[in-house]
């Protein structure tokens, strides 16, 4: 029997239309293989630097989101990366384990935003080498996440 009342996850071809159609992340992308990469620049304040971001999103998986140029990395110095992934670095928006993000919502409406505050705190990061951003980095031992979400959080 049909729940009439769930939402369907979006797929990448649903999400990348989202995507083109929305302003805020104007650029360019495409979906080949149900993986949807997407690419576009964002600036946290009309002061910062502008960021070239990439998103990749596969049905059944989060985002990732890396930022192409510059190189954060570089910017940070001797510095370890505040709030991000290892091996790619990709940058940590939310808690998986709140289900912050969940395949029912649009990146378009989430994750790009919350790219952009990411961006914001990172400047002042770079200044105070204070994170002011908040959150906790999860621990990919913490039995808690599902097993995708903590090979993601140990990369």
């Amino acid at each position: 029997m049909r729940n009439w009342g769930a939402k369907k996850d979006f797929t990448p071809t649903q999400q990348y239309l989202f995507l083109r159609n929305n302003p805020l992340c104007e650029g360019t992308g495409e979906v080949r293989n149900g993986r949807l990469i997407w690419t576009y620049q964002a600036q946290s304040n009309p002061l910062g630097r502008i960021y070239t971001i990439e998103i990749q999103f596969m049905a059944g998986s989060a985002p990732t989101i890396f930022v192409r140029d510059p190189n954060i990395q570089l910017l940070a110095g001797d510095r370890d990366l505040p709030h991000i992934y290892h091996n790619p670095t990709s940058l940590c928006l939310y808690q998986p384990k709140n289900q912050q993000w969940r395949p029912t919502l649009r990146i378009d409406q989430t994750i790009v935003p919350w790219t952009v505050l990411w961006l914001f705190f990172f400047e002042e990061w770079l200044e105070s080498d204070e994170w002011k951003g908040e959150g906790e980095h999860p621990d990919p031992h913490d039995g808690s996440y599902s097993r995708s979400t903590r090979r993601l959080m140990s990369r």
